[in-house]
């Protein structure tokens, strides 16, 4: 993966962590850390012990997930703000080990109503990954891939192999309509 700098090198993550919009983000995403913590340490844990052994065994999965994407969001945030208040340099942050992004569809908690998980429990779920999907958003707006390769492209390779073969005389592409029958 290629490493990321910041899309506008004059500012434009300085302009984003020192505003109103991340301090409202940073705000909400650390209270939601909390809110699921103590939900998943308290309610969850008992409404968890109730539940059929199917909707026990996807709770287990889905919250491991849950847990997973709210500390990836936190550091993100937490990152941000250390860059903010000087704790880190600007560059370090652009690093690729600092990104987040998705790599797969979000899971959809609507879909998994009907087996038989606590509402409350779906409803973090989906704030949760709302959260993520805005920081991921945030983090590709932020930051952008300035070293990637190029991807390789099969047919341009061939037409330049082509184009060779042509121009040194291996390989005549109008022989066949030069030929006299």
């Amino acid at each position: 993966m290629a490493e990321r700098e910041p899309v506008d090198p004059s500012g434009s993550l300085e302009s984003f962590t020192g505003g109103k919009l991340f301090d409202t983000m940073f705000t909400r995403g650390m209270a939601l850390v909390e809110e699921t913590a103590a939900y998943l340490d308290g309610p969850g844990r008992d409404q968890a012990k109730t539940l059929p052994r199917d909707a026990s065994l996807t709770y287990s999965a889905s919250s491991m997930e849950l847990t997973t994407r709210l500390m990836q969001a936190a550091s993100w945030l937490v990152m941000q703000k250390a860059v903010r208040d000087g704790e880190m340099r600007g560059e370090e942050a652009y690093s690729r080990k600092y990104r987040i992004r998705r790599d797969e569809p979000p899971p959809d908690p609507a879909a998994q109503k009907d087996r038989g998980l606590p509402p409350r429990f779906l409803e973090l779920v989906g704030r949760a990954e709302a959260l993520y999907e805005q920081i991921c958003r945030l983090d590709e707006a932020l930051y952008r891939a300035t070293s990637a390769k190029p991807q390789p492209n099969p047919v341009s390779d061939q037409m330049a192999q082509l184009q060779k073969a042509a121009e040194t005389g291996l390989f005549d592409p109008l022989k066949v309509w030069r030929r006299k029958t």
